[in-house]
């Protein structure tokens, strides 16, 4: 009975989880506010918010991410296999639909994107399949979108 109960409650947080949405708060360094606007507002597509002389907000689907001017803060170094790629540790993004990643992926190719990890699925016939990609922003962060063959595995072990 209690691996029936656990069960419920797996599937009930899951749910909960794909569900209810709480908007993220990332604040990240950019050495050009000019160089942001452009990649996040340009090509990403995500709308401009409040903004100062020194940081400028961004919506990236539903999320707020603040780009700081903070030249020396910027870039990225380690990194870390996952499923034969090697991957920038500290990166961000978004979990996208399958259609939204797949629209997302050509419009990027379409537009030059250099991929630190071009655009595949991973994890192949496992629970955690996804679709993912990684490239930086012209100020040097890396970013990862991805999509799940099912969403309901997207914190399944």
């Amino acid at each position: 009975m209690g691996g029936v109960r656990m069960m419920l409650d797996i599937k009930t947080t899951m749910v909960s989880v794909m569900t209810v949405q709480h908007p993220f708060h990332l604040a990240f360094p950019v050495n050009s506010l000019d160089k942001a606007r452009t990649f996040y507002g340009g090509l990403l597509g995500c709308p401009e918010g409040r903004s100062s002389d020194s940081w400028v907000d961004f919506n990236l689907y539903g999320h707020q991410i603040v780009a700081h001017l903070a030249p020396l803060e910027t870039g990225h170094q380690a990194t870390g296999l996952v499923d034969g790629d090697d991957v920038p540790i500290r990166h961000f993004g978004v979990v996208l639909s399958m259609e939204e990643w797949e629209s997302l992926a050509k419009r990027l190719r379409q537009a030059g994107m250099e991929f630190i990890v071009d655009p595949h699925i991973r994890f192949k016939g496992q629970v955690g399949e996804q679709a993912t990609m990684f490239f930086v922003d012209p100020c040097g962060n890396a970013l990862e979108f991805k999509a799940f063959k099912d969403m309901a595995n997207l914190f399944a072990k």
